[in-house]
């Protein structure tokens, strides 16, 4: 939105890029020169917080695709060009002082008013491309327009696996921000992004501030695993333990272990509920899911060794994988 101080500004030298800077490069030189005066980094420093408000100004047009194209085409008209305003060639210097002969009448000399050829409201919108009235919100040039919001910024933070369920406030700092704590909701995936509201950029003329997304990633736990609000993990059991029941511990996450009963005959590969163990959230609470898994000794004893082998006589003559073999023929 076009400002008549535009004509004394130039924003690419307060910047110090040249006038075909990159959206890239204008990002990083910004960034760079935010964090230099940033008022934070400079209390009591007016000379500094004047710095700030300068080239935030100018990030604030040169960043902007369209903004940066109008400002572009005022300052083709000539560096140094005083202001105007719409009461004609007697105020503040006036329409035709602006423009100077621009629309000078061929021959006689007779300049445009804001009463001829349609008035200010047609020259700028043929001008800047704006389809509304000269100084209205609808696109037209605005002399002056209300206030902006804060610029958004980014973050990321890498939280421990009890930390992303349970949930804490956490401190850290944006790219070219100011350190700050922020709340982390429990129940936060890995890979999510929060999005905090009013936790950006101050606005530099009372609008309101920007946000903040904050991209998390959650480092691996050594036994448990998310499956949505469920938790995961495996429960060794052994031969015994299966075949002829038993009643088990079972690891909880950051808590005390739970007792379930192992049926006789459980195989391996059985999942065990354990009633809202799992993560908690504004949706819900899950529960924690244990997956028996046989451990198989890795060592016997000569007298072990010996009583596996009568029990292996004394068992049915069977297969177990015949059923799996069968299918996989027919397939």
């Amino acid at each position: 939105m076009a400002s008549q101080d535009w004509f004394d500004k130039d924003f690419y030298a307060v910047l110090g890029v040249s006038k075909d800077v990159s959206e890239a490069d204008l990002k990083k030189t910004y960034r760079k020169l935010a964090r230099k005066y940033h008022p934070d980094s400079n209390p009591g420093d007016p000379a500094a917080e004047a710095k700030f408000k300068e080239i935030s100004e100018a990030n604030s047009v040169l960043s902007d695709p369209e903004q940066r194209q109008e400002y572009d085409q005022m300052r083709a008209m000539g560096p140094g060009r005083p202001r105007f305003t719409s009461g004609g060639s007697g105020q503040g210097g006036g329409f035709d002082d602006v423009f100077g002969g621009m629309f000078n009448q061929q021959g006689g000399g007779q300049r445009y008013s804001s009463q001829q050829a349609g008035g200010f409201d047609d020259i700028f919108s043929n001008l800047f491309g704006g389809g509304g009235n000269f100084g209205q919100a609808s696109g037209g040039f605005r002399g002056q327009g209300g206030p902006t919001k804060g610029r958004d910024l980014s973050a990321t933070t890498t939280l421990d696996f009890l930390t992303a369920i349970r949930g804490e406030t956490i401190r850290l700092q944006p790219e070219g921000g100011k350190p700050m704590s922020v709340k982390i909701p429990a129940g936060v995936n890995d890979g999510q992004k929060i999005r905090l509201k009013g936790k950006g950029e101050p606005s530099m003329d009372g609008g309101a501030p920007g946000d903040l997304t904050l991209t998390v990633t959650v480092r691996k736990h050594p036994i448990f695993e998310r499956d949505g609000i469920n938790l995961r993990v495996d429960v060794p059991v052994t031969f015994t333990e299966a075949a002829l029941g038993a009643t088990i511990e079972v690891p909880t996450l950051g808590g005390d272990p739970v007792k379930l009963r192992v049926a006789p005959g459980t195989p391996s590969g059985r999942v065990l509920r354990v009633k809202g163990r799992g993560v908690e959230t504004a949706k819900g609470t899950g529960d924690l899911l244990a997956s028996v898994v046989i451990a198989v000794p890795a060592h016997l004893s000569s007298e072990a060794k010996e009583a596996l082998e009568a029990f292996a006589k004394l068992q049915p003559d069977e297969n177990p994988r015949a059923e799996l073999i069968a299918k996989a023929k027919a397939d």
